[in-house]
């Protein structure tokens, strides 16, 4: 299958050839349905810079679906575009469904293929994902214009070329997309409902009050009043020395962090080439997570601010050892714990990935080999 970023079918000469659109975005940006892991699928893609987002439904019927949340990016280089199922937003379940769509949620990586006459395909390989060392089945997509499912999308879709295309939209959309709507019961009024009239405040008899006579006191001999003796203040006791508090603690900084806690194995990525470039994304909903990077013991880069976003980080090959370790320390473990990210490493034109979880007890190590050509 050729790749096709900017390529079209061969036509006779006679014929002219119109090539497919330069503008990335607005190739990728769009509605494609079709079949992953031969289930029925609609997924609404958006390209912010490097980076995808948008909704996916596996379904069987209007009334019988899953819908999640997407992230991914999309390589121009390659025509290369990856995406994972993030958060599970909807479910819904038909009465005589059979079949439970999208029960698992998926990692796909497609080539985008534009074969002329207008038609544009994403076609590849579909993985568990949580685990993507087996291929689980196949992805077939098709752009369309005509979407089963409505949602918020679909105003950043239908004018992406007229501003929609602003970052701050999108991000705003994000965000709506992933807040419940609650909706308070009005109780409407019951027609032709009688008020209960006012009870009248009971009325008392007049009681007639008759005031006692006042008693005359009797007067009684003078009493000349006797002063105490005056009382000397109790003598006060010396204060205790004062205790010193003792000086603050310090909080332990990011290398203290990296000695103290557990290199949990990941992944091993060979290497070969040149050099090695990493990029690095947030993996779960975008909380403030923030990380630092050890190459070898020694630290390569930190404060790392984890969005949507590749950050990206270049290795020269020659500067490495024969086995390295490089290790991810989370700085913080932003408002949703743990902290976790999504890495993605290019190796001489070879695409690597890996999941990385990092806690107060534990950082995620990867494993860089040198390979003998």
């Amino acid at each position: 299958m050729k790749k096709a970023g900017f390529s079209c079918i061969l036509l006779p000469l006679s014929l002219v050839v119109l090539p497919c659109t330069p503008v990335f975005s607005q190739m990728i940006t769009g509605t494609w349905k079709g079949k992953i892991n031969r289930q029925k699928v609609e997924v609404k893609i958006i390209q912010r810079g490097d980076s995808l987002t948008g909704t996916s439904y596996y379904y069987e019927s209007a009334s019988n679906y899953r819908r999640y949340t997407i992230k991914g990016y999309f390589d121009q280089n390659t025509n290369e575009a990856v995406w994972w199922d993030d958060r599970l937003l909807e479910e819904k379940s038909g009465r005589f469904s059979l079949t439970t769509p999208g029960k698992i949620a998926l990692l796909s990586r497609a080539d985008f293929n534009c074969p002329g006459g207008g038609r544009m395909m994403l076609d590849g390989k579909v993985y568990r994902k949580e685990d993507q060392d087996g291929i689980k089945g196949d992805v077939h997509l098709d752009k369309t214009n005509d979407p089963q499912f409505g949602d918020e999308w679909d105003f950043v879709i239908d004018n992406f070329l007229a501003g929609a295309n602003d970052p701050d939209i999108i991000d705003s959309v994000a965000a709506l997309s992933l807040a419940p709507v609650k909706i308070a019961p009005v109780t409407p009024p019951v027609a032709n409902e009688e008020k209960p009239m006012p009870r009248p405040a009971p009325t008392r008899e007049p009681v007639a009050i008759t005031t006692p006579p006042v008693p005359v006191a009797e007067e009684k001999p003078a009493v000349k009043a006797v002063t105490p003796p005056e009382k000397k203040p109790a003598p006060v006791p010396p204060s205790p020395p004062l205790v010193q508090a003792p000086p603050p603690v310090k909080p332990p900084d990011i290398v203290e962090k990296f000695q103290v806690r557990q290199k949990v194995f990941v992944k091993e990525i060979p290497v070969t080439g040149d050099s090695i470039e990493l990029r690095f994304y947030d993996n779960a909903e975008i909380d403030g997570d923030s990380i630092s990077v050890f190459l070898n013991d020694k630290l390569l880069f930190s404060h790392i601010r984890l969005t949507g976003n590749a950050y990206t980080v270049k290795l020269s090959v020659a500067d490495l050892l024969s086995q390295n370790e490089l290790t991810m320390v989370a700085e913080n473990l932003g408002a949703i714990p743990p902290n976790t990210s999504y890495m993605v490493a290019m190796v001489n034109g070879v695409k690597y990935d890996a999941y990385l979880s990092s806690t107060e007890g534990s950082s995620a190590m990867i494993k860089l080999t040198k390979k003998i050509p």
